[in-house]
């Protein structure tokens, strides 16, 4: 079983050696872990990962491999979660949603307050108690316009709060299928020019000159030519992006190839106070926005990338990040990268057709001075057309 699984890691383009699977084998032999899922999933990548970046990779190969496997190793295993889930869901129509309660904000957050005191046991499939399932507001899996999740994964997108801990996936550069064409399209934006050291040979340039001096060989040199466009991202990651991550990766592979002069952060949602580079440690490595806005000079061109698909208190609202408590609106932050950076633009992978659906969409438009354009050939051209003025 375990040389499948290594040859799966070998096909996933993992750079796992022999060496470190006979490792593994061999501390499996030992006993240093116990009769653990869990405990075997660290020890497989503590053994054979040696780059955080194929963190992912095996992520995704282990998940794939080992599904299921987990009630090997529990003896008292009884019906599995996802069954028990799918017995609490519940499909409405959009008549019975529109009669759901809608909560205001500060309303949810004191209802939530009073049945955290009043809740003593765990409840499913109700309309008013914190639980899985149903058309209360609160809890995770059921059907609420304004509701705040506690827990499990969002299915409707409609959450004002999301009060569990989420773990983000870094976005992979390596991913190179699909990428030509947008590749092509961000091509306009480069802008070349000679700069630094004379270091290149001037071939036509030693020509006239050796013709000129009768046949005396004049070597001439010149820069290397270079681009000098400079360009920062910001992908928004999480949450409603996981359904974007393939056309997402494809836009971070194709700008880091054309690109040679580029930063990129994350972001949730929208930007606020801080941002990060490493999703699995964005809480304890962070960069304050303020820096990035004072790092970069003023022909910095700005990419935010997002489907800027949010509840509106998120972008105007102190207070409305579901990550922290913020002391000033997205709103605003987003208007100071317009002031510190004119050539700023909004990318975003949500078909364009559907963005009248989305209000947080066109208070971001309203933000950005419109300068908010679909993911496809079309719109990165229009984007690349506008960021080349």
């Amino acid at each position: 079983m375990l040389i499948d699984f290594f040859r799966a890691l070998r096909e996933a383009r993992i750079p796992v050696s022999i060496r470190e699977f006979l490792t593994l084998l061999d501390a499996l032999q030992r006993g240093v872990i116990a009769p653990s899922l869990d405990d075997f999933y660290y020890l497989a990548r503590l053994t054979l990962v040696k780059d955080e970046a194929h963190f992912d990779k095996f992520d995704r190969v282990f998940g794939a491999w080992f599904r299921g496997i987990d009630a090997v190793f529990d003896a008292k295993s009884e019906i599995p979660l996802d069954w028990l889930i799918k017995r609490f869901e519940r499909e409405l129509t959009p008549e019975q949603k529109a009669q759901l309660e809608k909560f205001g904000y500060d309303k949810l957050q004191q209802r939530l307050q009073e049945l955290l005191k009043e809740q003593k046991e765990r409840h499913a499939g109700g309309s008013k108690w914190i639980g899985t399932g149903g058309t209360s507001p609160f809890g995770h899996g059921g059907t609420n316009p304004e509701g705040i999740r506690i827990g499990g994964e969002s299915r409707n997108r409609t959450a004002v709060k999301v009060w569990d801990q989420r773990t983000y996936r870094d976005y992979d550069g390596e991913r190179e299928l699909g990428t030509r064409n947008l590749k092509v399209a961000l091509r306009r934006l480069r802008r070349f020019a000679r700069q630094g050291a004379a270091d290149e040979l001037a071939l036509d340039d030693t020509i006239r000159a050796t013709a000129s001096n009768a046949g005396w060989l004049d070597i001439r040199m010149r820069p290397e030519r270079k681009n000098r466009i400079k360009v920062v991202m910001l992908f928004d990651v999480g949450g409603s992006m996981d359904d974007h991550i393939e056309r997402t990766e494809e836009l971070f592979s194709a700008a880091s190839s054309e690109f040679k002069n580029m930063e990129f952060y994350y972001f949730h949602n929208c930007v606020y106070d801080y941002l990060w580079k490493n999703n699995a440690r964005r809480h304890s490595e962070r960069f304050a926005t303020w820096d990035v806005l004072r790092k970069y000079p003023a022909d910095t061109r700005v990419l935010f990338v997002g489907d800027a698909t949010m509840s509106p208190y998120e972008v105007m609202a102190p207070g409305g990040s579901v990550e922290y408590n913020n002391d000033e609106a997205g709103a605003v932050w987003l208007a100071r990268f317009m002031t510190a950076f004119p050539k700023c633009a909004w990318l975003n992978p949500e078909p364009e057709h559907l963005w009248q659906y989305r209000q947080s969409i066109a208070l971001i438009r309203q933000v950005m001075s419109n300068r908010m354009f679909p993911i496809t050939l079309e719109g990165l051209e229009r984007a690349m057309r506008l960021l080349s003025k």
